[in-house]
């Protein structure tokens, strides 16, 4: 250093603590202005008081330091909001009123009144009459074929056997026809309910012999449309099984001339002579086979009448065509020796669809075969005696 910057003397100033030349009166930082110079003495100790009361230094943290310029800069924020909202036009910052939605007043439906349930009349049960056994009655069958009831509600009613065997003069308890309620309403079926509803159907029971295909080819329908009709996944059936003839799926007549129009089936005729099981032992006896009538034949059709006997070695048929409801079996096709034969004989309605070639009329089933009964014959058949 040089000498005259040695010998130079400077003071401190007592506000900001920056060092100044002695001389000077005032503060070039702070603007502090310096009094008079005092005495050497008093200079010395306001030196040393000068130096004593210099302000402290301040040390910040990073975040202490960042908090702080934060608050300002929140500060600076509002009163610059402050005044931007003091300058805007009235009603700038105003709050928009939010409509309050309006409920809507629910309408209440009125009370649909509940009509009172339909009272279905419900048949009452009348007990049974009585009747006594005349001559001429024959079987239960031909009973129950005047009264309209079945058999088997006649063997129940008397606690009969099976066989239900009478007597003339033997009194009876026959039941009155159940009568049927009339159906509850329906609703209108969908279209397939209802093309199933449409076609025409006959109820029958399968009866001994018969099969899925002679069934099938009796009503001219197809075995699938029987099978389909009934819920069957198999061609079995079964005896006493009943079954739904879907008649229209029946194919057409085959010939030249078919019928525009088909008679409906005729219901199995009743047969009435003789009892199931009767048995025949006199050589000059004839046997005569009776059944109820299933209504007015028409031209054409006929009662097809089989007998078979299942005793003989090998098995023989007879078949004839009548219109009316009895036939006489023929002399000629009694047994030729005195061994019991067992006979058995149905009745089933037919229908001529044509001729063959030989000018014999072609038959068809016009409807369901009746239950087959048994009798029995044994003697020597009696020569002469015409056939009907």
């Amino acid at each position: 250093m040089s000498p005259e910057t040695a010998s130079s003397k400077t003071k401190i100033c007592p506000t900001c603590g920056t060092r100044l030349s002695e001389n000077a009166a005032r503060c070039l930082v702070c603007g502090t202005e310096f009094a008079a110079k005092p005495e050497p003495k008093t200079v010395k100790k306001a030196e040393k008081s000068v130096q004593a009361s210099a302000m402290p230094t301040l040390t910040l943290s990073l975040p202490v330091a960042v908090g702080i310029l934060a608050l300002v800069m929140v500060i600076t924020a509002a009163g610059a909001f402050a005044a931007l909202r003091a300058s805007a036009p009235e009603g700038t910052f105003d709050a928009a009123e939010t409509a309050t939605p309006t409920e809507t007043p629910t309408v209440t439906p009125t009370a649909t009144p509940t009509l009172p349930p339909t009272d279905i009349p419900t048949p009452t049960n009348i007990p049974p009459f009585e009747y006594t056994v005349a001559e001429g009655d024959g079987t239960c069958g031909f009973i129950a074929a005047q009264f309209k009831v079945s058999v088997q509600s006649i063997i129940i009613e008397n606690n009969l056997p099976a066989s239900c065997p009478i007597s003339v003069g033997q009194v009876l308890k026959i039941p009155y026809p159940t009568a049927t309620p009339p159906p509850p309403p329906t609703n209108t079926p969908l279209p397939v309910d209802a093309t199933i509803q449409a076609c025409e159907k006959v109820s029958i029971i399968v009866q001994d012999g018969d099969t899925l295909s002679t069934i099938a080819a009796n009503y001219a329908v197809p075995p699938e449309a029987i099978k389909e009709f009934n819920g069957k996944t198999t061609d079995n059936v079964f005896v006493g099984e009943t079954l739904l003839i879907p008649l229209c799926k029946r194919a057409a007549t085959p010939g030249p001339t078919p019928t525009p129009t088909i008679p409906p089936p005729y219901p199995a005729p009743n047969l009435l002579l003789p009892a199931d099981g009767a048995a025949f032992t006199l050589a000059n006896d004839v046997v005569t086979l009776q059944w109820a009538s299933v209504g007015a034949l028409r031209d054409g059709e006929a009662y097809q009448v089989t007998v078979e006997d299942i005793t003989a070695k090998q098995t023989r048929r007879l078949t004839d065509y009548v219109t009316d409801t009895k036939y006489i079996v023929p002399t000629s096709y009694r047994p030729k020796d005195n061994v019991a034969h067992v006979l058995r004989w149905w009745i089933t309605p037919v229908r001529q669809a044509g001729t063959d070639n030989q000018g014999q009329p072609i038959w068809t089933s016009a409807g369901a075969a009746s239950e087959k009964h048994v009798f029995t014959w044994v003697g020597v058949a009696v020569e002469g005696t015409p056939n009907p």
